[in-house]
């Protein structure tokens, strides 16, 4: 940005004098100890408003409040705007609410309980897993070469990776973390299975939507098997030509599907509509948001997010926070922005399978997280301060404010990438370490 070299004015301001379209860069207390996920947001509606004003009692706002300034009338909370250098900016000529701005959540029609803890879980899924990436890999070879879509096996694979969700969600959503670019394709279909189904549980879809919506994600992207290797695998940036046939997969994926016997309709939507957007800048059909089926709005979501932070041939996976900021920023345009929320919700700062430093310089694994407490879950330290092996590990519940020797509540610092520190997430699945008693060396 062409201003970034100038000094951004902030102001501090009592939290009752707060007003919706104010930018909060800073708090009176450290961002890690709310419940806000995202550090610096545009107060976007009345929830956020008092969800501030219970928490804090003062933050910094971005700009200046200029004390002459006309009062606000509270049908039009959009129309006090607030510069980077505290100029007032002209108010935007007022526009009907767009279609693609907000949009009525699904009725939340079941409130999920983990049925077991996440280690009972673990081994399940370990299973769950690699018999679904094995499938994965195989109905995208066998599509390659012109066989048949074996739907039914889809299914059964499916349905086994929301049984272990149902039961607790943690283990599979760690799993989800592994990232293999030789295996992208399989993983990734995979991944966003899980992940649709996890988004389903949060939000309250019945077991057969949530079964329906695993298969979607499953089977979203079949259309890229009718796509040139060269085009698929190029290491490097796509031409406008190349970009041309790389979109035509939700096509090809559209074709495929229905001429599967048997084929779930809401698959064939979803293939062919996920690439659409909130905006209508999306593809193949430029739909607009109430357009877009709601199954290919939640994988088209899902979709980015496991891309953000996977490695592939021509780019490095991000780290979970970087996908879900580029998500908040384009929730509204790009993404239905109350799924975009309620998704941001559900994957928290620090998911499943995060390998995280803390503030005291030890370094850990998150293991699992729960509802409402995203910022403090359960981490397996493994290093500690000085990046050496730590012996015992230990398991830590940030809930409970555990503290280390010399007296410290532990508080997670960061997130850093997997292999950070020679952790690498795989290497402790495969030796059970994350469900075993903490007392083993690291690998």
């Amino acid at each position: 940005m062409a201003l970034r070299h100038q000094e951004v004015v902030e102001t501090r301001i009592d939290v009752a004098d707060l007003e919706i379209g104010m930018h909060v860069i800073r708090l009176d207390r450290p961002w890690e100890d709310t419940d806000f996920l995202l550090q610096g947001f545009v107060i976007q509606n009345k929830s956020e408003l008092h969800a501030l004003q219970a928490q804090c009692r003062f933050v910094f706002i971005e700009g200046r409040v200029e004390a002459a300034a006309p009062a606000v009338r509270p049908e039009e909370p959009d129309r006090k705007r607030f510069s980077l250098f505290g100029k007032r900016k002209k108010s935007p000529p007022q526009q009907p609410p767009a279609a693609s701005s907000r949009s009525k959540l699904p009725r939340k029609r079941v409130n999920y309980i983990n049925k077991v803890n996440m280690a009972e879980e673990m081994g399940p899924a370990v299973m769950r897993f690699e018999e679904a990436r094995d499938t994965a890999k195989s109905l995208m070879a066998g599509l390659r070469l012109g066989r048949t879509l074996d739907l039914n096996n889809a299914r059964k694979v499916v349905n086994s990776c929301v049984d272990s969700v149902l039961r607790n969600e943690n283990a599979l959503l760690l799993l989800t973390k592994i990232k293999n670019q030789d295996e992208y394709t399989a993983e990734h279909c995979i991944n966003v299975s899980i992940l649709s189904a996890a988004f389903g549980k949060h939000l309250g879809l019945l077991e057969g939507e949530i079964r329906n919506l695993a298969l979607c994600g499953l089977l979203h992207d079949v259309g890229k098997t009718r796509i040139p290797d060269r085009v698929l695998n190029k290491p490097g940036a796509l031409t406008p030509d190349e970009f041309s046939i790389m979109r035509e997969h939700t096509n090809h994926g559209r074709t495929i599907l229905m001429g599967t016997s048997n084929a779930l309709a809401t698959a064939v939507d979803v293939a062919f509509s996920h690439h659409e957007r909130m905006d209508g800048s999306g593809y193949p059909r430029g739909l607009q948001s109430h357009q877009i089926p709601l199954f290919a709005k939640m994988v088209g979501l899902v979709d980015t997010y496991d891309a953000i932070t996977s490695n592939r041939i021509y780019d490095r996976g991000r780290a979970s926070m970087q996908a879900l900021e580029i998500i908040h920023t384009h929730r509204g345009t790009q993404f239905d922005a109350e799924l975009a929320e309620a998704f941001i919700q559900m994957i928290g700062v620090y998911p499943p399978g995060s390998i995280v430093e803390m503030h005291n310089g030890e370094v850990g694994i998150v293991v699992e997280t729960r509802p409402g407490q995203k910022l403090k879950p359960k981490v397996l330290l493994v290093r500690e301060a000085d990046k050496t092996l730590l012996e015992p590990y230990r398991l830590i519940d940030l809930t409970t404010s555990p503290s280390d020797h010399t007296g410290t509540t532990y508080r997670i610092k960061k997130e850093v990438p997997d292999g950070s520190f020679d952790i690498v997430l795989q290497d402790f699945v495969d030796q059970g370490l994350i469900t075993s008693k903490p007392s083993q060396p690291a690998p």
